[in-house]
This record gives structure tokens, C-alpha cells and sequence, in this order.
């Protein structure tokens, strides 16, 4: 693979059952791509992740993610309330989710965790009231 390859997906902010969706076609387009099983779980839940967290907290996004010979490099952005503060969010099972989001499983603080968790690289961008950029990559 002498190309990058990229591929961009609308995360709607609307509906928790296509949350995911766009970390279920990573997968497959990273297995037709011969990419290591490792390597693609990484990705596949670090995307998981981010994709809840925009539809929880930001009424959706969008994911960009560019595969080059080695490195996969994921981008997610929303316009959300941000994070205002970005230190505190990182601790595991700290959360901002509503009740109503935990009554159906989700929210309960180990996104941005588990993203910095199964990535090589993360970097987090976030203006309150503009919403916020993750970056992050997995080395291949």
C-alpha cells in the first residue's frame, strides 16, 4: 500500500443504534486491506469510543481516518459544548453523561481512556462552546 487511503464518515448525533457504524466499516476495510487482527481491534475500539462519545455528548461528528503503510490515523470533530476540562475527563469513570444515557450502558467514563488506551497517539483540542478534535493513531 504506496497510497494513503482515507475515509470519512457522518456520525448522527440522533441515533444511539448507528453509533458504531462507521467503526464497523474501519474494520472491515482495514481486514481487505490485510491489516494485523491487533492492529485493527485497536482502531476498532478507539473509533467505538470516540463515535459514542460524539453521539453522548455532542449530537454527532464526523471521523476521518487515513491509512498509509504504517500508521492509521484517526480524526474525530464535532461542534458540541467541549470539554472544559480535559484533564478531569481523562480519569477513568469520571463522566458527564445523563442518567438517562447510563440507564442504557453508555457514560460511564472509560471513552476517552479506553481511545488513549488503545492508541499509539492522542491529542485532544477542545473549545467550550465550539466543541472539540481528537486526533489519534495506531501504528501499524
Amino acid at each position: 500500500m504506496s497510497d494513503l487511503l482515507t475515509f470519512h464518515f457522518d456520525v448522527d448525533g440522533d441515533d444511539f443504534t448507528s453509533a458504531g457504524q462507521a467503526s464497523v466499516q474501519i474494520k472491515k476495510n482495514l481486514r481487505q486491506l490485510g491489516i494485523s487482527p491487533d492492529t485493527i481491534r485497536r482502531v476498532s475500539i478507539a473509533m467505538y469510543e470516540g463515535e459514542i462519545n460524539m453521539v453522548i455528548h455532542a449530537g454527532g461528528g464526523e471521523a476521518d481516518v487515513s491509512v498509509s503503510e504504517d500508521q492509521v490515523i484517526i480524526v474525530l470533530k464535532d461542534q458540541g459544548p467541549g470539554i472544559p476540562n480535559i484533564e478531569q475527563a481523562m480519569q477513568e469513570g469520571f463522566s458527564t453523561a445523563p442518567d438517562a444515557i447510563r440507564s442504557l450502558g453508555f457514560g460511564a467514563g472509560m471513552g476517552l481512556p479506553n481511545m488513549k488506551r488503545y492508541t499509539d497517539f492522542m491529542n485532544i483540542e477542545s473549545e467550550v462552546g465550539k466543541g472539540t478534535t481528537i486526533t489519534m493513531k495506531v501504528n501499524i
